[in-house]
């Protein structure tokens, strides 16, 4: 029997090809069942938003303009990454703990197409939920927004209470896409190296939130802080948005190929545990 005969013989599962929607749409489902893990993206993103701004309607002076809209982006920031990092950690460790890895993977399905529908899928889990969360302060700082211009008050700047500009909205929001999606690639690579979703959650949080802000301040590390992410990050971020210069200065390209090992590797090797994984 020659090699055609062979592969023509093959069930059907075992010749689908490595990547395909159904896929995506498979893990995404998965995903949206998850009542608490959603209810959990919401409430660090989309109610944080509504909270702050409903105290803000409360008190004297505008609820919107630039010095809200610069407090809240940087709330908003934090609680993005670590809903993403639930969700990567959720999207790399969920089949394991489930027990269903085992059964996916003698279907005949591809291990590395079970592994990259995830990207898509968790993305499209989280941004929106974090785009909305987004939307919620854009629209508060620019309708609830005072005639008050940028100035300096006894030596310190003073945003002001005006609207945001156009530009830094869609600037913003950029910004804040590309934040988010690196924190899940990294907590889905990490996620699933690791195959513990607790582990990978106190590990990336402790190293987001606490290791790299520390690390990038210590400045007897020179250039070597140059390779963390959150530095590269902070050059990218609109100057509007947040005050002072960046802790770390990079150029441009620097800053390119950081956030693309950032990305990268942490993705790679979490394709290479999946492949590789005892069923």
């Amino acid at each position: 029997m020659n090699t055609q005969t062979i592969t023509a013989e093959l069930p059907r599962a075992r010749r689908r090809p490595r990547w395909s929607p159904r896929l995506v749409s498979a893990e995404f489902l998965k995903l949206r069942k998850r009542r608490g893990l959603v209810l959990s993206v919401l409430a660090l993103s989309v109610v944080p938003m509504i909270i702050a701004h409903t105290v803000l309607i409360t008190l004297d002076g505008p609820a919107g303009g630039m010095e809200n809209f610069q407090q809240t982006m940087g709330v908003l920031t934090l609680l993005s990454v670590v809903a993403a990092v639930l969700v990567g950690a959720t999207l790399g460790t969920g089949d394991l703990g489930a027990g269903v890895f085992r059964e996916l993977v003698v279907t005949g399905r591809s291990r590395l197409a079970l592994f990259a529908a995830r990207v898509p899928a968790g993305l499209g889990l989280l941004l929106p939920i974090v785009g909305t969360a987004f939307a919620i302060t854009a629209t508060a700082s620019t309708v609830l927004a005072g005639s008050q211009q940028p100035r300096m008050v006894h030596g310190v700047f003073n945003p002001g209470n005006v609207a945001p500009s156009v530009s830094l909205l869609v600037q913003a929001a950029g910004w804040l896409a590309l934040v988010t999606a690196l924190s899940f690639g990294l907590a889905l690579g990490v996620s699933s190296l690791l195959g513990s979703r607790g582990t990978s959650i106190g590990v990336l949080l402790g190293w987001w939130l606490v290791a790299m802000p520390v690390l990038m301040n210590i400045r007897p590390l020179g250039s070597l802080r140059e390779g963390l992410a959150v530095p590269a990050l902070d050059r990218l971020a609109p100057a509007a948005l947040f005050e002072g210069d960046p802790a770390v200065p990079m150029s441009l390209a620097a800053v390119a190929a950081v956030l693309l090992a950032w990305a990268v590797v942490p993705l790679a090797v979490g394709a290479w545990r999946t492949c590789t994984r005892d069923a």
